[in-house]
């Protein structure tokens, strides 16, 4: 069931599960504690959901990014578990009542694989956008980073997932914080990746934050417990206290893209300082 938000209607997408190194999850954290809550297969890894965010908005219909995507070979589909059996975009697009052509507008949080992999299809021998008739709206610092990534994170970007869109007029590079659209708003964190953009609701009727990769499960919700692929793990962390303290002053709904149990919920203080799940959404 979608959730309704004021006038905006929003309904949560899976394309299917990933399979991730959990030490890599939880970077610092010893496995004794992760484990407890995502046991890893006999290769470390832990199931995570691609989930992604399609917001109706009048006219607009909004995708939140699009997962990793099909094209992959046997190598590297078996290296990252890549399961579309649980759900697939075009799966969850068909239930909305959409198709690919339908969606107007794709923010894509960042281009690392697990986020963008759908950005392009195979089609005609070569490569296509695989949401034809959408803008896609991107940070520009981030772009110029996929193009020329450090040593550390240069394989979390695939360059063909977002070379076509180079000269497709189809590219709109922001430069720092937006409202998009009315009660669409695009704000930068810079903790995981330079430049990262999340995504935030802001109805009369309350607030939705797509949390992306600053806090991909609720398990993150931990703010010293930040993933190893954090190029800026103490600024993950700052930036997670404060949208944890606002969410939970103001009774924010939070997005999660990979948690496999929880697609969004709100949160509260526990009483020792911890913030931890209040309340689970349908969405």
């Amino acid at each position: 069931m979608p959730l309704q938000l004021g006038l905006l209607e929003v309904h949560a997408l899976s394309d299917g599960r990933i399979a991730l190194d959990g030490g890599a999850m939880f970077g610092v954290v010893p496995r004794p504690l992760w484990a407890r809550r995502f046991p890893p297969d006999d290769r470390n890894r832990i199931s995570l959901e691609l989930r992604c965010m399609l917001v109706v908005a009048g006219d607009k219909r909004i995708l939140v990014d699009d997962g990793a995507g099909v094209r992959w070979d046997g190598k590297h589909r078996d290296m990252y578990g890549l399961d579309h059996h649980q759900g697939s975009l075009d799966e969850g697009l068909h239930r909305a009542g959409l198709s690919r052509a339908d969606i107007t507008d794709v923010v894509l949080t960042h281009l690392h694989f697990d986020h963008a992999g759908g950005t392009t299809r195979e089609e005609g021998g070569g490569l296509k956008l695989a949401f034809p008739s959408a803008t896609y709206h991107l940070q520009r610092r981030h772009w110029r980073w996929a193009h020329h990534p450090s040593e550390r994170d240069a394989g979390s970007f695939r360059k063909d997932d977002f070379a076509p869109l180079e000269n497709s007029g189809r590219l709109h590079l922001l430069d720092g914080p937006t409202e998009l659209f009315p009660g669409v708003h695009l704000f930068v964190s810079e903790g995981h990746t330079v430049g990262l953009q999340l995504v935030r609701l802001a109805t009369e009727a309350g607030t939705l934050v797509f949390c992306g990769d600053l806090i991909p499960t609720t398990a993150h919700l931990k703010t010293s417990w930040v993933a190893a692929y954090d190029l800026y793990p103490l600024t993950a962390i700052e930036e997670k206290k404060q949208l944890l303290a606002q969410a939970v002053e103001e009774d924010w709904i939070l997005f999660l893209e990979h948690d496999p149990l929880t697609a969004a919920c709100t949160v509260k203080d526990d009483g020792s300082g911890h913030v931890v799940v209040d309340r689970v959404l349908d969405v």
